[in-house]
C-alpha cells in the first residue's frame, strides 16, 4: 500500500493506493493520526485502492467518528467499483460522504 498525505490549510488529503487490509491498516492509521491536529476536513482519495478488508473499514469508521465528534467531515473520493461494492454491502455507503 502507498499513502500520500498533504495538508492544505485545515484540509487533509490522503491518497491511498494498493490494498488496505490487516497488514496495511496500521500504516494508514498512523499516517492520518499524526496529521489531524486542527483538521476540519479529511479527504480520503481511494481512486487507486484495489481492495479493502474489514480492518480497512474499521480505520475509515474510526476516523469518520473522530471527525464527526470534532465538528469536521470525512469525504471518500473516487472509490473504485470493487471498493464501492464493499461500502454498499456493509452499509458504509449510507453514512459516508462519497464523492465519485
Amino acid at each position: 500500500m502507498d499513502v500520500n498525505v498533504e495538508l492544505i490549510e485545515n484540509k487533509l488529503y490522503v491518497r491511498v493506493a494498493g490494498r488496505l487490509d490487516t497488514n496495511t491498516a496500521p500504516e494508514l492509521e498512523g499516517s492520518i493520526k499524526n496529521s489531524l491536529d486542527g483538521v476540519k476536513e479529511l479527504n480520503l482519495d481511494l481512486k487507486d485502492l484495489d481492495y479493502i478488508s474489514s480492518a480497512g473499514l474499521r480505520i475509515i469508521l474510526m476516523f469518520h467518528k473522530q471527525m464527526t465528534s470534532n465538528n469536521g467531515k470525512l469525504f471518500v473520493l473516487s472509490p473504485k467499483d470493487e471498493v464501492m461494492e464493499v461500502f454498499d454491502m456493509t452499509g458504509f455507503s449510507t453514512f459516508l460522504n462519497i464523492r465519485e
